[in-house]
């Protein structure tokens, strides 16, 4: 491929002409750069949709005349922006501390530029992005026809993932073995000769591929309508991150046998660091995996709000690096002229260095807010084991005792906290309005109420008597002395669930099991949380620890006692009457939907959704199929898309305090800051390591730490969220709580109120 690149474009977007500006318009002049100029956010959008400029520099300086980072967001919604440079010019500040660049990356910036109106260094700047950026931009778009020809291709081209999970596989691969691209997710499609011994067989391609050696022979592969083929394969491992082999490339054909064409199927298969077992094809997945949505999320109008949200999701940046560069590196490296195996070179880089589902964090430095809190959510700590073993301060379980005062049924409930309950259908629900009036038992009230709105005891043939038992056992098994942790967090997130349950587009995909099992499940999901992570545990060598191998242990262990306390006594059983296959069906989303909440997968689960959810149905419309009903049905009901949702619904709702009215979310960031405090201070004392240091109560930075969260795990969770279900009141209370913390920060107040006037 011969690679040809048009003289640049530059789109200056200055209020006022200025040095600096004038600076950049000298320097594209002498670089032969062609140069428009904007004043306004529209004159620049309509200028860039225009003209499709390869490179914009905006004024972030002065925020009377724009906002600089609403007009970058509005750019990054447009597909034209997907290949385009967008350069910030911030103010020089030298009496202040350095400010993070993370708000400028979400906000869809590639980079800042400290004001300098020097011709000599406008120049410089322009010469780097076009060497840098720029450049590698255009070998990127320079291979989108590599990808055609990879979809196009007769050759069966097949992607896993370390877990033998199908990623991707090409339109040959299903023609060739008889499967849409959904009927693969967890399907097992490989055999073993049958005239070889499997452990044998496993063991010869191991022994070979595990050293970097690549493997030829014949297998046989089941097809969807279980007939064996026989093929010729290779397979070929690459090596990527820390000089380890992290895939294997299998190239498979079809025998001549019985006059069958013969095809070629390439299979990339993600690092095996278990060298016995089976190739197994669990999940299909075409895209992937560095979700950073550059996303305006306001509009005017239904219509208007759901075509903004379809070019959020256009807009993420959720290709994986597997699907990415693989794809590129079996069709064209080998017979690719010397600019595109540069660009493949280029993309091998990036294999070798980014997670397969985490974005990469490359300001860890700079921000020590998010870098702790990355290291507290999604790790299990340092694996090292310490002579203090923490011991659950709940060891044994809590019955609730007979003199508990408890409602009878709905209508015993006392006026206050049937006044407290009146709109919990709404968004703006006050739970600490019912914690108050309750006296720290709201869960039995609202679950009582939510429960019977959802029908539940219908659902599962029970009394309201056993559910409400059930709910005292629950809720007596949460912690009160937890700050955050505790049985009002579980009301909060019952409530955010019966919420989402709601919203139309769920109510037309879940079923009434999904309903039933995504309430029980928001009411369970943290039950006995002993108010430290699971970094902690697995330091400080917890019995729970040690009993769930240092993975996945707290979402283990709620799964694990909610099922416990509810069968040990036929009172609360709430599934003694269930048919038993419903009831393992029932159980089995459950455990699924509590296990869902750990954060180690949180961007897997949510790359999954967008890729496998929003993006298609984001196709859809644009393509004018608003009223093919049955493809978007087909969409949202496979039993795989419905898995995702139900998983990406109680991750939002556990996790949706930034999106609640402001005192709520000032009310929740003030009592998740209190229980990590209390675990860093018990760190110290017992000479743990300190998962999340920058949680000190002397020193941290509430506003700070609630941006670092927002920006790392909310932001690109509920844009995705919001393009499904319709959310724009939480929206539009994620974006007033970020200028909130924004507002603390800028005054350099670390607490959770400023300081009356």
């Amino acid at each position: 491929m011969r690679l040809h690149q048009d003289q640049l474009q530059v789109l200056l977007v200055f209020a006022e002409e200025d040095d600096q500006s004038n600076g950049f318009r000298w320097a594209c002049d002498k670089a032969g750069f062609r140069c428009n100029i904007a004043r306004t956010p529209q004159s620049a959008l309509e200028c860039f949709l225009d003209k499709h400029h390869d490179i914009i520099i905006i004024d972030h300086r002065h925020s009377r005349y724009f906002d600089a980072e609403a007009l970058c967001r509005s750019i990054r919604t447009t597909k034209a922006s997907e290949n385009t440079v967008i350069i910030c010019v911030v103010q020089r500040h030298t009496d202040r501390e350095e400010s993070s660049i993370l708000p400028l990356i979400s906000a869809g910036f590639t980079r800042r530029y400290i004001e300098n109106s020097s011709r000599m260094a406008c120049y410089n700047e322009l010469i780097q992005l076009e060497f840098g950026q720029v450049q590698a931009q255009f070998k990127l778009r320079a291979c989108n026809s590599l990808f055609t020809a990879l979809e196009k291709s007769q050759e069966a081209i097949e992607i896993t993932s370390e877990d033998h999970v199908i990623q991707y596989v090409n339109p040959a691969f299903e023609t060739m073995m008889g499967y849409q691209i959904g009927e693969l997710i967890e399907k097992e499609l490989t055999e073993v000769p049958i005239n070889e011994k499997k452990a044998d067989f496993l063991d010869t391609i191991n022994s070979c591929i595990k050293i970097g050696k690549e493997w030829q022979g014949m297998y046989y592969a089941k097809k969807k309508n279980g007939d064996s083929i026989q093929q010729n394969v290779k397979i070929l491992p690459v090596i990527g991150q820390g000089g380890k082999i992290r895939h294997y490339v299998s190239i498979s054909r079809l025998c001549n046998d019985n006059n069958k064409v013969e095809k070629t199927c390439e299979c990339i298969q993600a690092e095996s660091q278990t060298d016995t077992q089976t190739c197994r094809h669990k999940d299909m997945r075409k895209g992937s995996l560095d979700v950073r949505s550059t996303t305006s999320r306001g509009s005017d109008g239904s219509s208007q709000r759901r075509r903004s949200s379809m070019a959020r999701v256009h807009s993420m940046t959720i290709e994986a690096p597997i699907t990415k560069v693989i794809n590129i590196i079996n069709a064209a490296q080998e017979s690719s002229p010397m600019p595109v195996a540069e660009a493949l070179d280029r993309a091998l880089e990036i294999l070798r260095t980014t997670e397969l589902y985490s974005p990469q964090l490359g300001t860890k430095d700079e921000d020590p807010h998010t870098s702790d809190l990355v290291g507290g959510l999604m790790t299990d700590g340092l694996r090292r084991l310490s002579g203090n073993e923490y011991i659950l301060s709940a060891k044994q379980t809590h019955q609730v005792a007979g003199s508990l005062s408890s409602p009878i049924s709905l209508n015993d409930i006392p006026p206050r906290i049937t006044q407290a309950m009146e709109n919990e259908e709404q968004w703006d629900f006050d739970i600490f309005e019912l914690e108050a009036a309750t006296h720290k038992r709201p869960l039995v009230y609202l679950g009582l109420k939510i429960f019977a709105r959802f029908g539940i005891c219908e659902f599962l043939n029970c009394s309201e008597s056993t559910l409400r038992s059930w709910l005292q056992v629950i809720e007596a098994n949460y912690h009160s002395s937890n700050s955050y942790h505790n049985s009002t967090h579980s009301a909060d997130v019952l409530h955010a669930t019966a919420y989402f349950l709601s919203k139309e587009r769920v109510k037309q995909t879940l079923d009434p099991i999904d309903e039933v099992a995504a309430l029980i499940a928001a009411t369970v999901h943290d039950v006995d949380h002993p108010g430290r992570t699971n970094s902690f545990l697995c330091n400080a060598g917890s019995e729970l620890a040690i009993l769930y191998n240092d993975t996945a242990v707290l979402e283990s262990h709620h799964a694990a006692l909610a099922f416990q306390l509810t069968t040990r006594d036929g009172k609360c059983n709430i599934f003694k009457n269930m048919e038993r296959n419903e009831y393992r069906t029932l159980r089995q989303v459950i455990i699924d939907m509590v296990l869902a909440t750990e954060m180690t997968k949180h961007f897997e689960h949510v790359n999954k959704f967008v890729n496998s959810i929003n993006k298609p149905l984001a196709a859809l419309e644009e393509n004018g199929n608003n009223g093919d009903g049955e493809s978007i049905k087909t969409v949202l009901r496979s039993p795989e898309n419905r898995i995702l949702i139900k998983r990406m619904l109680i991750k939002c709702a556990d996790i949706s305090n930034p999106c609640r009215p402001r005192e709520q979310c000032i009310e929740w960031a003030g009592r998740i800051s209190e229980e990590y405090f209390a675990q860093t201070d018990e760190e110290r004392r017992q000479g743990l390591p300190v998962v999340m240091p920058v949680f000190d109560r002397n020193t941290c930075s509430i506003p700070k730490s609630q941006l670092s969260f927002i920006d790392y795990f909310i932001i690109d969770m509920f844009d995705a969220w919001d393009a499904f279900a319709d959310l724009p009141n939480l929206m539009e209370h994620l974006n007033n709580n970020i200028k909130y913390w924004k507002g603390l920060d800028g005054r350099n107040l670390r607490v959770l109120r400023p300081p009356p006037e």
